[in-house]
């Protein structure tokens, strides 16, 4: 995973501008990701309308940016980039009362409260896995091929809270787009001043030495920008 000392700064244009000079490119066959097996059938997936879906970017958002500015919190116990995702995803769709803002250190201006509780419970800690069953974990290729769409592998296609995916063959990461930078856990064991989030502007992340992660169609090893399966 694409590693470099912690950089929270923020990017100086927009993504459309940082990725504005990138080319569509037909994506190229994936090792990890796999179609589903012969007679499989694809679940139904709660969906969330257009309002719901801009709330629950907006919370993922803005717990993923808290992680990046804070440390992670102690409710985030799986720490690694999968783990990223799960945790804002989970975090999301909490009932975000007066408890649970002092827990995760949330004050001032939050986004609106638009999904209901039912779809909440229904949607909260239920991932689905490629053996069929639901649950809380999933890994990365989980995540991907079992819980998103493909969007595209333009970044301008990308909206906050859509995933960016990379198939190095035997190991995969993910990184999450907020909007205005790209942010992400390098899997790497905490060490003192390093807690492994980082947070990088498309500009850095196209430009970067090993081109394995740079998020650009030429790249075979960036598979593309995947959002949730149950956003609108």
């Amino acid at each position: 995973m694409p590693r470099h000392p912690r950089a929270t700064q923020r990017g100086r244009r927009g993504f459309l501008a940082a990725a504005g000079a990138l080319l569509l490119g037909a994506s190229p066959p994936l090792r990890a990701l796999m179609p589903l097996a012969p007679g499989r059938a694809v679940d139904a997936v709660p969906q969330l309308d257009a309002e719901q879906s801009r709330a629950f970017r907006a919370w993922v958002v803005r717990i993923a940016d808290a992680q990046i500015r804070r440390g992670p919190t102690p409710r985030w116990t799986h720490r690694d980039c999968a783990g990223l995702v799960r945790f804002a995803v989970a975090e999301a769709l909490a009932e975000h009362d007066l408890r649970w803002r002092r827990a995760m250190g949330m004050d001032g201006r939050l986004p609106p409260e638009a999904v209901p509780d039912a779809l909440r419970a229904e949607l909260r800690h239920q991932w689905k896995r490629p053996d069929g069953s639901t649950g809380a974990y999933v890994n990365a290729i989980g995540l991907v091929q079992e819980n998103s769409r493909a969007v595209g592998r333009d970044l301008r296609l990308a909206r906050p809270a859509d995933l960016l995916f990379f198939d190095q063959g035997e190991a995969q990461h993910l990184m999450l787009w907020t909007g205005r930078r790209i942010v992400y856990h390098n899997g790497a064991e905490p060490r003192p001043g390093d807690d492994g989030l980082r947070a990088v502007s498309p500009r850095e992340l196209l430009q970067w030495a090993d081109t394995r992660w740079r998020p650009d169609a030429a790249n075979p090893n960036f598979a593309g920008v995947y959002t949730l399966a149950f956003l609108t």
